[in-house]
C-alpha cells in the first residue's frame, strides 16, 4: 500500500518552518507528524507520554477524549492510536489548528476533530460528557485553576472521568471538590497528575 504524502504547508509556512513529533505507541506507532513551531508550544515529550499513558492503558479503548490546548496534539493523536474513540482538538492558534487538522486527514483519523478557537469558549458550549480530558495549557498563560474550574461546572466530565494536568514542577492548583489524585509524578521541570472523579 503506499505510504500517504506528506501535506502541504499551510500558505505562509514554508514546510522546513514545521517541527515533527513521533506517535510512541498504538496503531500509528513511530509516525513522524508535523506540527507548528509557535512560541510557547511543548509538546510532551516521549518519556512523559510513554509513563502517562501506560497510566491509561485500560481507560482508553473507546473513550471520548478532549485535547484542551492541543498545540502540536501529541496526546490526542496518540490516544487515537492507542484506541479512543473519539478526541476534539482545542487550539486557539490558527496555524496550529490548521496543521492539526492536516495530519489527522493524513492520518486518515475521522474521529479527531480540531475546533479552532479557545479553550474557554469551547467549554461553554454544549456537548456530550468526556471520558478523558487533557489539561496543558501554555505555562506562561496561568490557566490551570480557571479551566479546572470550568470542567467542573459546565457537565462536561462524564461519572467515572478522568483528567490529566501538566504543570511546570512546584505550581499547585486548586481542584474542584470531589477530584481524587490518582497518579502524580515530577519528570525534569514538569509535574504529570491524573484525577479522577
Amino acid at each position: 500500500m503506499p505510504r500517504p504524502r506528506r501535506p502541504k504547508a499551510p500558505r505562509g509556512q514554508t514546510a522546513q518552518s514545521s517541527s515533527q513529533l513521533r506517535i510512541i505507541g498504538g496503531r500509528w506507532r513511530g509516525r513522524k507528524v508535523a506540527f507548528a513551531p509557535i512560541e510557547g508550544l511543548r509538546p510532551t515529550g516521549d518519556r512523559l507520554r510513554e509513563t502517562l499513558f501506560n497510566w491509561l492503558q485500560f481507560y482508553l479503548p473507546g473513550a471520548r477524549c478532549l485535547d484542551l490546548f492541543a498545540g502540536s496534539g501529541a496526546l490526542g493523536l496518540e490516544a487515537l492510536s492507542r484506541g479512543a474513540g473519539a478526541v476534539d482538538f482545542v487550539e486557539l492558534d490558527r496555524g496550529a489548528a490548521q496543521i492539526l487538522r492536516q495530519q489527522l486527514s493524513v492520518l486518515q483519523a475521522d474521529n479527531g476533530e480540531v475546533h479552532n478557537l479557545p479553550a474557554e469558549v469551547f467549554l461553554a458550549q454544549p456537548t456530550a460528557p468526556y471520558d478523558l480530558v487533557f489539561v496543558d495549557p501554555p505555562f506562561a498563560a496561568n490557566l490551570w485553576d480557571s479551566t479546572l474550574k470550568q470542567l467542573s461546572a459546565g457537565g462536561l466530565l462524564g461519572e467515572n472521568a478522568l483528567i490529566y494536568v501538566e504543570t511546570p514542577r512546584g505550581t499547585s492548583v486548586a481542584v474542584p471538590e470531589g477530584w481524587q489524585l490518582q497518579k502524580e509524578k515530577q519528570a525534569g521541570q514538569v509535574c504529570m497528575r491524573l484525577f479522577s472523579l
